[in-house]
């Protein structure tokens, strides 16, 4: 008799899903318990240790699935007839991709936050990393099961440590307000999900997403069962994602949060959960919804493109009336979320692909912009534009850094978020082709606003507008420094960092081999045969190797990136020089500032009309 050898746990998917998850999360309860106990040094050396571990691990992972989708059943179980108890875990090159990009960013704030923080009191040392890996843990999970109530508890893992992080210090009553609208909004998305997850296992007596849809195109087929449960959970469910996204109606939350947020939590929320909620919602979609008894293709489409420019174009006019920096940034998160929604919403491997890689190449960017920020605010006590006009210029090095982000976020080459814009735009085109001067536009519009900044910050270029009519929750000015001491010099960790992210964002762009990785992820993202493959284990499902789409740059691409970026420009130098002609922009916008009221209740009836939307729209659309 021939025996089989045991896979090497490095190439073994039972060994390498689940311990994604389990080490953060373990490590978590252990700097909860014992933090207190540790020297600081001791402390932050075991919680990067902790991280890099994580890293190691979704590396291989990520490698893994360059062949196709991978997953495995906890506990023992397995699928018998189609059906299983068991909780599995899944992952393609998209979900293992998204899942490394949150640990490698996580290790990247940790490091920054070595000598950020004042040292806390001993009772509450530990709080800090063990709520960063509590969160970690959470984007993780959501980015690698296969199960829909886990995909809920681990999102909502996700919502609960990001609010605590959020209002971490809670001695000043903003981050208190800020985070108590950023709970009571998640919560409200959490309970319509829930509500939706349990629609769907009535009517199908599953939860794990491969055998929802398998059900539900069963039932279709049959001719058994009422259509209206499931359209009324694809909304509940997408909602709650579309919350966690920022995604217009759903988006009041992200800029209140990020004011009052340390920054390192700033670097996380716009660098990858809001991006997350995006892949969740393509992810969920493709795996639950797609198929026969479901929602109809050309529905969501429509749908997701249209609320996805939507709120590009919102965020993009919030973020160049902004003279709050975290905002400013925060915004320029909403408009690029919302781009990405298009992208990922166009359900094509070249969509989608374009989409996977500007996420990871915004995510370095945005992360590295906040970083700045960070510093400004230890050194100035300030995230002002106006207030720090000059004030900068101690800081040569940093302001090379925030010019060159802006820069990237309008799309210059050769940077990852240009490849990814690029190859989106070419993707939108072929749906309608005048959807590409909107992502110009859009990018132009928040990379000029960061260059624009950069100019007064750091350069002190131009006279200072006058201020007056600045609500004092737009200012920016008399925040608390996050640092013991800031007449310090910045740390070296935290520059480091800073250039670090940057210049990842540019391998992306430059690394024909790492693009082509990425953008294999947006073929798997499509592939929902494939993925129902691997769960029920049967290559009669479709499961194999996706073609990889074309993830190189063409001279549509670079010219329209390159158009995008001198627009930014001009726009900076004519807001810094002509200020008079860059204010003509604030009447038509005032409506829409005025409904970011910064009041809760207005948020949740936003909420409530997102909902009837969309609703209305699946139902009307058949």
């Amino acid at each position: 008799m021939r025996l089989s050898a045991a896979p090497a746990p490095w190439s073994d998917p039972a060994v390498l899903l689940p311990l994604g998850i389990a080490v953060p999360l373990l490590g978590a309860a252990f700097m909860a318990a014992a933090g207190r106990h540790m020297p600081r040094v001791v402390m932050d050396a075991l919680t990067t240790a902790l991280t890099a571990v994580t890293v190691v691990d979704l590396v291989l992972l990520w490698r893994l699935t360059g062949s196709g989708t991978v997953s495995a059943f906890m506990g023992g179980w397995s699928m018998r007839r189609g059906e299983s108890v068991g909780i599995v875990l899944a992952a393609d090159r998209a979900g293992s991709g998204m899942a490394l990009l949150v640990a490698l960013l996580v290790l990247a704030v940790i490091v920054y936050s070595w000598r950020y923080f004042d040292e806390p009191p001993r009772s509450h040392r530990g709080t800090f990393p063990a709520l960063l890996l509590l969160f970690e843990a959470g984007m993780t999970g959501f980015s690698l099961t296969g199960d829909l109530f886990d995909a809920f508890v681990f999102f909502e893992l996700m919502g609960t440590a990001a609010v605590a992080l959020t209002g971490f210090r809670v001695e000043d009553p903003r981050p208190v307000q800020g985070a108590l609208i950023f709970g009571v909004i998640n919560a409200l998305a959490a309970y319509g999900a829930l509500l939706g997850i349990g629609l769907l296992y009535a009517r199908t007596g599953e939860l794990g997403m491969a055998q929802i849809g398998a059900r539900i195109a069963e039932q279709s087929q049959a001719h058994t069962g009422s259509r209206a449960p499931v359209v009324v959970a694809f909304v509940l469910v997408s909602t709650a994602f579309l919350v966690k996204a920022a995604i217009a109606p759903f988006h009041f939350w992200l800029a209140d949060a990020h004011a009052v947020a340390p920054t390192p939590v700033c670097m996380l929320l716009s660098g990858v959960m809001v991006e997350l909620g995006g892949y969740g919602v393509a992810r969920v979609y493709e795996t639950v919804f797609s198929g026969p008894g479901g929602v109809p293709h050309a529905v969501f489409t429509g749908m997701m493109v249209t609320i996805g420019l939507l709120t590009g174009v919102v965020g993009a006019l919030m973020c160049w009336q902004q003279r709050h920096l975290k905002r400013l940034l925060a915004f320029s998160s909403l408009a690029h979320s919302g781009l990405f929604l298009v992208g990922l919403g166009l359900l094509s491997p070249d969509g989608s692909a374009g989409a996977l890689l500007w996420i990871a190449g915004h995510a370095g960017v945005k992360a590295a912009l906040f970083a700045v920020t960070g510093m400004l605010l230890d050194r100035h006590g300030s995230v002002d534009e106006l207030g720090l006009h000059g004030r900068g210029r101690d800081l040569p090095a940093a302001g090379v850094l925030f010019a060159l982000g802006g820069l990237a976020l309008a799309g210059l080459p050769p940077f990852g978020t240009a490849l990814g814009k690029a190859l989106t735009e070419e993707a939108a085109a072929e749906r309608q082709a005048w959807l590409p001067v909107v992502f110009v536009l859009v990018s132009a519009l928040t990379g000029g606003a960061v260059l624009r900044a950069a100019l007064r910050v750091f350069a002190g270029a131009g006279e200072c507008p006058p201020s007056e009519g600045a609500g004092p929750e737009t200012t920016g000015e008399g925040e608390e420094p996050e640092v013991r001491d800031p007449r310090r010099p910045v740390p070296r960790p935290m520059q480091a960092v800073a250039w670090l992210l940057l210049a990842g964002s540019a391998v992306i762009g430059l690394v024909p081999a790492l693009a082509e990785r990425i953008a294999r992820g947006g073929a798997q993202v499509t592939d929902r045969l494939g993925y129902l493959g691997s769960v029920f284990g049967t290559a009669g499902h479709g499961a194999g190797p996706a073609e990889a789409p074309a993830a190189g740059w063409t001279t549509s691409g670079v010219l329209l990136d390159l158009l995008s970026a001198l627009l930014a420009a001009a726009l900076a130098a004519g807001a810094v020089y002509r200020p008079e002609r860059a204010r003509a922009l604030s009447a038509p916008v005032a409506p829409l500032r005025r409904l970011h009221s910064g009041h809760l209740g207005d948020y949740v009836v936003w909420w409530g009309v997102g909902v009837a939307a969309l609703l209305a729209w699946v139902t009307l659309a058949r």
